[in-house]
């Protein structure tokens, strides 16, 4: 081979002909509760609809510590990660919407596309659904694939740290789509973590008329102040019900998330909601966690409860649009990136140290 032809090969990953040819990566591999390790794996290999996109960054989700610690059902091993932006570096032979060097994204849930559900446009609730780096591979790794209708073009000017937060904004924009937040609400958050924060920002841009967020760590309560929302409540002081009830004249906020999944939290927001209100329980409980409640109350008050755990279909599209458009920005919300070396750190930080509000790992420069 001449120099110019070894000039011509890039990082290993092509041939002279530009053709992909890597076929080992780095990852991330969860082999069983509390046990992941950095390894060298296969490349996926992709079929005639996918698409192999080289990872560039990936956000820890609050999901991932859940599946570390074996609180999750998902299969072992596996490789987590489902946050992330990246290259196209391979097409299959069917894909004619996207190309390789596009930068990307991708919705996470996979769906059969022929069930009840899916016939209905409810893929959320697919029979055989599937959803990259909780059920099969995801992108804590050099290289994932996803199917070429899941994956969604980054706008010109976009980061990478941008792209790799659209999976949760449209996450938090079907919870507000659930809710129906309209002009003039009063929401009440439970919870200034990543979501609830991200609850908060887009309550405001959909014209709540006063946002109020509960929470008992300090961290976490002095950025819901830099970031602007209303009314900042230090959950370890004072009755978060209580203060609630003061500020709507005891009648309850029209709108309440749940974005913290404990009971306590979750009996807290049936207190703060008012008569005739929406409870929106988006805090992921651990599945087997019960709570007690009085069906009187939702009949005599007439409640509207709501769940909301995903996004798909038209959130992603928004989620695109508010962040490309500057109307919300990411960074607000991430506290630090970290190498794909140092994940494990990462994930038990973001379970442990609520000090951190959102992890980003970076994968590719």
């Amino acid at each position: 081979m001449t120099q110019n032809m070894k000039n011509a090969v890039i990082d290993n990953q092509q041939d002279i002909e530009g053709n992909f040819v890597k076929k080992e990566m780095k990852a991330a591999v969860t082999h069983a509760a509390g046990d992941l390790k950095i390894e060298n794996v296969p490349v996926p290999e992709i079929q005639d609809n996918e698409v192999l996109i080289q990872v560039k960054a990936c956000g820890i989700c609050g999901t991932d510590p859940h599946i570390y610690n074996g609180h999750f059902p998902a299969p072992m091993p596996l490789i987590q990660g489902h946050e992330f932006s990246g290259e196209v570096v391979k097409v299959g032979s069917a894909v004619s919407s996207v190309a390789v060097g596009d930068r990307v994204t991708a919705d996470i849930n996979i769906s059969c596309g022929n069930c009840y559900f899916c016939r209905i446009g409810q893929k959320l609730f697919c029979e055989n659904i599937t959803q990259l780096g909780v059920h099969i591979d995801g992108a804590f790794a050099e290289y994932v694939k996803a199917p070429e209708n899941n994956v969604y073009k980054l706008p010109e000017g976009m980061t990478w740290d941008e792209g790799a937060y659209i999976e949760p904004l449209a996450c938090v924009i079907r919870g507000q789509e659930r809710a129906k937040v309209g002009m003039g609400d009063t929401v009440a958050i439970i919870g200034a973590g990543p979501m609830g924060l991200a609850h908060a920002i887009l309550a405001k841009l959909n014209g709540a008329g006063r946002v109020i967020i509960s929470e008992m760590n300090q961290t976490r309560i002095q950025k819901a102040k830099d970031l602007g929302i209303d009314v900042v409540i230090d959950a370890s002081e004072k009755d978060s019900v209580q203060e609630v009830l003061n500020l709507t004249e005891g009648r309850g906020a029209d709108v309440v998330f749940e974005v913290v999944g404990s009971m306590p939290t979750y009996r807290q927001a049936f207190q703060m909601v008012r008569r005739g209100g929406t409870l929106v329980a988006y805090g992921a409980a651990p599945a087997d966690h019960t709570l007690e409640i009085k069906p009187f109350e939702i009949y005599s008050k007439e409640l509207t409860i709501v769940g909301s755990y995903a996004g798909t279909y038209g959130t992603w599209v928004k989620a695109i649009q508010l962040i490309s458009s500057k109307r919300f920005n990411p960074n607000d919300i991430i506290s630090k990136t970290i190498t794909l070396d140092n994940l494990e750190d990462g994930i038990k930080e973001a379970d442990k140290n609520k000090d951190t509000i959102k992890i980003l790992v970076s994968v590719a420069d």
